[in-house]
């Protein structure tokens, strides 16, 4: 078995979603046989009261490092001020991060491997390569999304130098790397247009935890609490970025604000999240409710409360990430309303599945006439719930996918 160590810009107990993933996959390769230690950043992304007082950090040896027990894997989190909306501010944030993970890395006291390195962001994966060649490893790049396609799509990079050295550094790390994973089928199409080696392309999806993501009633506590219980509920629930393109869900609250049962709910954070709340202010809509992000245990009882679970996707992003969030939602047996491009990964997903809706980003009209249709075929919305649930119990369990990174690390390591 080999000794592993898990490269990730976020993990437990920051409530964000590649945390949660790398966290269960550390967790089930231990169970393999492997030796997994991880080097992380204090929680930045979600506060979630729950997971820190169940996973507390302490003081270590070394300034600005935090340690952690997880599971019984022995993990050092870097501090890291708050996630800024500020670019700028999370460069240097990242920055700040490579150059420790490399430096304690350089005095890791035992020989490491394999390095698996999630993205975002990009440079991680340069930061993977150093201490592979350090220690004599090998590394895996696990692509959570294609960057710099992304950023380039939502016109955050323009400068062409930069866009230029951003495509010099994906090279590198794909020519590097012993395998690069990829979690859906087009982001595969595009690494094999950029020229990385099929024989070097692992498809491993994301998965979702059925013990912890489960059916529940509309009656809840946190359905009670916020008083949607008796009402017809489109929700999204995770970060609020650019990515996302939520405004679409203000367009369509705005046509349907004077229907008095159905009630838009946002829950989370991020860099829009305050140009969303002066949105619906200056609309002045009343069916409209934005929440903080809740704890990670009260997810299922969120997306019960939902008649329709958005997992959204602005333009530009098709090919480029599928939201792992949406196994959640089928796990919990919730439909699904997608708004994303009809050929996108995600698009074939909820048709392959047949959990759900989908609408195309900036169609607040088409929205509109999808969740009244919604509406109004409650029988529907039930189906396409059964339907999610059996999806992924079919074949995007946690069992199963941590599994097939358990094949991969034995691959490795006779490579």
């Amino acid at each position: 078995m080999a000794n592993v160590l898990v490269l990730s810009l976020v993990f437990p107990p920051d409530n964000v979603s590649t945390a949660h993933i790398m966290g269960a996959l550390s967790k089930d390769l231990k169970k393999f046989g492997h030796n997994i230690s991880v080097i992380s950043t204090t929680p930045h992304y979600n506060i979630d009261t729950k997971a820190e007082s169940s996973q507390r950090l302490s003081k270590s040896k070394m300034p600005f490092i935090r340690r952690s027990n997880y599971s019984g894997i022995d993990v050092l989190h870097i501090k890291m001020p708050k996630k800024s909306g500020n670019i700028f501010m999370r460069i240097i944030s990242w920055m700040w991060f490579h150059i420790l993970s490399i430096i304690i890395s350089l005095f890791y006291p035992k020989k490491l491997d394999i390095v698996i390195a999630p993205s975002p962001p990009l440079t991680i994966g340069l930061c993977a390569f150093i201490i592979s060649r350090f220690h004599k490893a090998r590394y895996i790049y696990n692509v959570q999304e294609v960057y710099p396609d992304i950023a380039i799509k939502l016109g955050v990079l323009k400068n062409k130098i930069i866009i230029q050295l951003f495509y010099l550094i994906e090279k590198f790390i794909y020519n590097k790397a012993a395998f690069v994973t990829v979690i859906s089928e087009g982001m595969k199409k595009n690494l094999l247009k950029k020229g990385v080696s099929e024989d070097k392309i692992r498809l491993i999806p994301n998965f979702v935890d059925d013990r912890e993501m489960y059916p529940l009633s509309k009656l809840n506590n946190f359905s009670k609490q916020n008083s949607i219980y008796n009402k017809f509920v489109i929700s999204y629930a995770g970060n609020m970025g650019i990515s996302q393109g939520l405004d679409i869900l203000v367009d369509a609250a705005y046509r349907l604000n004077e229907n008095h049962d159905i009630i838009f709910l946002l829950v989370g954070d991020g860099t829009e999240k305050s140009a969303l709340e002066e949105k619906v202010k200056a609309k002045r809509l009343n069916n409209f409710i934005i929440l903080p992000f809740q704890n990670y245990d009260l997810v299922p009882q969120i997306y019960a409360s939902s008649d329709l679970n958005v997992v959204s996707q602005a333009k530009g992003s098709k090919y480029n990430e599928i939201p792992s969030k949406v196994y959640r939602i089928m796990a919990c047996a919730s439909a699904i309303l997608a708004i994303t491009e009809e050929d996108s990964d995600l698009a074939s997903l909820i048709k392959k599945a047949q959990c759900g809706y989908i609408v195309n980003p900036n169609e607040p009209e088409k929205l509109v006439n999808i969740i009244l249709k919604a509406y109004k075929e409650r029988k529907d919305i039930i189906e396409y719930g059964k339907n999610g649930r059996q999806f992924v119990l079919n074949g995007y369990t946690r069992e199963g996918i941590t599994k097939m990174y358990n094949n991969l690390l034995v691959e490795v390591t006779k490579k």
